[in-house]
């Protein structure tokens, strides 16, 4: 009976922009914004994940809302292990005991060794027995059903929040990889800047986001009409200093987004470059799947393969595909050693 009061298993998607938790045997049962909003006077917490994103741009000065995490790693260690201490709470049913708890944390694959162990005390202080870390974009492959044991190779990859991670994979192992601190931050941080640029109009991130997301492309067929939608902006003038409001397309957000997609395409053409001659074979066969936020991006896929002749499809589920991969790889834990980058235990 007291066994049943145990969580046994967890995979944690650590995300710049989203945090999501895997129980075993219950799927994804936690998916909020990594934000966190604090009293700075009694530093207290008021607020975390969704109800604290609303607060961006919008706190008074003693509210302080911060995202803990930055280009895919922990950038405020006390606010991460604040926000994923109340994550957890929320998460966890308040009868159960979280020790002797095996977790698998997604990080980026390009974090170094420092940033690894940063992960690990957050997590190591929630009480848990033994924490794999494993990169994400290993964890995106399992979770998007890609056979990563298999000796033939498959390619993924993970656009985030905060980092864009590329791999080709096979025979349990990370043959090459390529890890951009170019995701959808630096998107929404490209929004922000055209629209001073072209419209003298001063936009704040979340409208950046949400513009994005309502009517972002990356490319379209200009034949056909309902491709280009069209969204209001908000903002403030920036000869004026009053509230104004434009219309702007998707065109505009294709042009503003050049530079980031084609790091990211650059970066995907560079795992190409340096994968073997047998394993460029199969990924031509067998294609790359997309997975992440960014996957979402109209016509990604489309440009990702006339820009490098491969077959290019969007994961199933792709905001959950890193979570659900963590979540994944506890179920066959005698194969986990050949997934994880490192392990530690506690």
């Amino acid at each position: 009976m007291c066994l049943n009061l145990f969580i046994n298993d967890v995979g944690i998607d650590l995300g710049t922009a989203n945090t999501l938790i895997y129980f075993k045997n219950k799927g994804i049962i936690f998916n909020e914004p990594s934000v966190i909003a604090v009293d700075d006077n009694s530093k207290t917490i008021i607020a975390t994940g969704k109800a604290a994103k609303e607060m961006i741009g919008r706190a008074p000065e003693y509210i302080k809302v911060v995202r803990p995490l930055q280009d895919g790693v922990i950038s405020d260690f006390g606010m991460t292990q604040a926000m994923l201490k109340d994550f957890l709470r929320k998460a966890i049913p308040s009868k159960s005991v979280f020790t002797k708890t095996r977790i698998v944390v997604g990080v980026p694959s390009g974090v170094t060794e420092v940033e690894k162990r940063a992960v690990q005390e957050v997590i190591r202080q929630m009480g848990a027995r033994d924490i794999f870390i494993m990169e994400e974009p290993m964890a995106a492959a399992i979770g998007s059903g890609l056979q990563v044991d298999h000796p033939r190779g498959c390619m993924v990859a993970d656009i985030g929040g905060g980092t864009s991670d590329i791999a080709i994979i096979s025979l349990g192992g990370i043959v090459t990889s390529t890890s951009l601190r170019i995701a959808g931050d630096k998107m929404d941080d490209a929004i922000i800047q055209y629209m001073r640029k072209n419209y003298s109009l001063l936009i704040g991130d979340k409208t950046a986001e949400d513009t994005k997301i309502k009517i972002g492309c990356v490319s379209f067929d200009e034949f056909e009409e309902d491709q280009n939608l069209s969204t209001e902006v908000r903002g403030r003038d920036m000869v004026t200093g009053l509230p104004k409001t434009i219309i702007i397309t998707s065109l505009d957000i294709m042009k503003a987004l050049e530079e980031p997609i084609n790091a990211i395409i650059d970066g995907i053409k560079t795992t190409l470059e340096k994968a073997p001659p047998e394993i460029s074979a199969d990924i031509m066969d067998s294609g790359m799947v997309l997975t992440g936020g960014g996957a979402l991006l109209r016509g990604l896929e489309k440009l990702i393969a006339q820009e490098t002749g491969m077959r290019v499809y969007i994961g199933d589920k792709p905001l959950e595909a890193v979570a659900l991969g963590t979540g994944m790889s506890l179920t066959h834990m005698e194969n986990i050693q050949k997934h994880i980058n490192n392990r530690k235990k506690f």
